[in-house]
């Protein structure tokens, strides 16, 4: 009873929190059953009728599932070029003892306090330059650019927590640094692997300000420009913009339901290495 008590607070807490957070999202998907004029009269309480149309005509619309399928393959393939350098650089960082080592990975963590909006403007003239604009690689370049600085700080210090006579045994047997590397040190780093991959694909399919840099032709908007113009445009449908938030939502949260065990489990594995 005394522990039940002492715990009390705590479970207090993260009803609260969790009512903070589910609110809003009830009260979205309920308004998207809802038309507009019942939104105006009764803002708060159940739709009567409920009004399925809203969320049907979003699902058979070819420009949202075109904006999932962007979303999801720039999510991919930012995330598969950003994990792979890092894991090779942070193995190079981890495991190798060269000159301007320290320096060179000073440079990279103060990446981490470089300010995605002061560099827009010289980044859209490179990509202008480089005729990048409406390119889908124009925003997977500069996404796995920008997250190689935190994807390398975590790689390396769970590199470092290896054990060396593990790589010299493996060399002993006749396997090369890069052998080492992808047969024995990239199996073991799963963990850390699957967490940097989740905060990868989410800061990418968060990104709003890059597309809507880049992407001038809705054939490559993401979710979070699809949403953003599809306001715009139904700005006086206040039910079927919430229709269309929830529908955008979806895909994250089930990919959240999915990746929570292996994102907590990266992150306590690299808690109690370190």
């Amino acid at each position: 009873m005394r522990r039940r008590l002492k715990s009390l607070p705590v479970y207090v807490i993260l009803w609260l929190v969790g009512a903070v957070v589910v609110t809003p999202l009830l009260y979205a998907l309920i308004s998207g059953f809802k038309s507009t004029d019942q939104l105006s009269r009764n803002p708060f309480g159940l739709p009567s009728p409920w009004v399925t149309a809203n969320f049907t005509d979003i699902l058979g619309s070819g420009t949202f599932w075109r904006a999932i399928g962007s979303s999801i393959l720039i999510a991919v393939a930012t995330t598969v070029l950003t994990v792979g350098i890092a894991a090779l650089a942070g193995f190079a960082f981890a495991r190798f003892a060269f000159r301007g080592r320290e320096l060179f990975f000073t440079l990279f963590t103060m990446g981490l306090m470089f300010p995605f909006a002061v560099a827009l403007l010289p980044l859209f003239l490179l990509l202008r330059f480089a005729d990048l604009l409406d390119n889908p690689l124009g925003v997977i370049l500069p996404q796995a650019a920008f997250g190689l600085p935190l994807t390398i700080i975590i790689l390396r210090g769970f590199f470092r927590e290896i054990p060396g006579e593990l790589e010299e045994a493996a060399t002993l047997d006749g396997c090369s640094a890069f052998g080492f590397f992808w047969r024995i040190l990239l199996p073991m780093a799963r963990p850390a692997l699957g967490t940097v991959s989740v905060l990868a694909i989410v800061g990418s399919w968060n990104n709003f300000f890059l597309p809507l840099l880049v992407f001038n032709d809705d054939t490559w908007w993401t979710i979070p420009v699809s949403v953003q113009q599809f306001q715009g445009q139904y700005a006086a449908e206040t039910a079927r913009i919430f229709a269309y938030l929830v529908l955008a939502m979806v895909p994250a949260l089930a990919f959240y339901a999915v990746a929570e065990r292996q994102l907590i489990g990266g992150i306590t594995v690299g808690a109690t290495k370190g």
